[in-house]
């Protein structure tokens, strides 16, 4: 175990040394991200292993096993992930939402056959999103910088912390016994959860010039939203240095078309010009 620890920090450490050239200059950075240069190399760490070896079992996974088993798989997992909300839910005395919590577990453990069957979502009883993450921001420790971690994937060092307490204290999985039930569980999670997100990934190579970025600002937008339940304060955007659209010095008004410093832009168009070109005939 330990060869393969070295072996890994060998790896990120080659990446970081191949990924330096696509970091961009220090006027560019974003705040948030002050260990840019490492966290692009480990992205690129993460995107090489997803792309060689996750990501095809993911599609094996999907080509061989049918929807309903896979939908089983996936409420089962679900169920033992409402423990780790449920226990969140406490520690931020949310006591309306860890009643719900409470309620999904026993209903999906019993009549949903050990969470194989979701009825608590067909009875209305809404699954909730807590971690260990949300709790430390709950009650005030800030995020941090922004962390790209090996295998796991975007992250803070708050989160980070989190993932850990999460995965060591309180999820059912840990606890499973012997250990290579464990790591099977862990791994069948992993290939599962990949497997849903098919899709997003396809998209975000599709749409996404610099992926590292989307992925980053996304991620930080909705961990601040999942904190704050949907309602962040106007505080939690103080990061935020970019120019908003009152402040002049922020607007491109040196483009050739004048835009929008020339009270002359938009062009007006001729008079008894017709405000859109006519469709053509079918």
């Amino acid at each position: 175990m330990a060869f393969a620890h070295r072996g890994l920090l060998g790896l990120i450490v080659l990446l970081l040394a191949s990924g330096c050239a696509s970091t961009p200059p220090a006027a560019e950075r974003d705040p948030r991200d002050p260990f840019e240069r490492y966290n692009r190399a480990v992205f690129q760490f993460n995107d090489t292993l997803d792309s060689t070896v996750v990501q095809p079992l993911a599609e094996q996974y999907v080509r061989v096993v049918p929807s309903p088993a896979r939908s089983a798989v996936s409420n089962f997992f679900g169920n033992l992930g409402d423990v780790v909300i449920f226990a969140n839910n406490v520690l931020q005395l949310k006591g309306e939402q860890a009643t719900n919590d409470f309620v999904r577990i026993m209903v999906n453990s019993t009549f949903g056959l050990f969470g194989l069957i979701d009825i608590a979502s067909e009875m209305g009883i809404e699954k909730n999103n807590e971690d260990f993450g949300q709790t430390l921001g709950y009650w005030g420790v800030p995020p941090g910088p922004y962390l790209m971690l090996p295998v796991l994937g975007p992250s803070t060092v708050r989160d980070g912390i989190g993932v850990g307490v999460d995965a060591w204290t309180l999820d059912p999985v840990y606890y499973a016994d012997p250990r290579v039930v464990r790591y099977s569980a862990a791994g069948i999670r992993g290939v599962d959860t990949r497997a849903e997100l098919l899709g997003a990934s396809r998209i975000l190579e599709e749409m996404a010039l610099d992926r590292y970025a989307f992925l980053r600002d996304a991620y930080l937008q909705r961990r601040l939203s999942l904190v704050y339940d949907g309602e962040p304060p106007e505080e939690a955007f103080e990061w935020d240095d970019a120019p908003w659209p009152d402040d002049p010095a922020g607007w491109p008004g040196d483009e050739p078309n004048g835009w929008p410093d020339d009270p002359a832009w938009p062009p007006a168009e001729p008079d008894g010009a017709p405000d859109a070109a006519p469709l053509p005939a079918l």
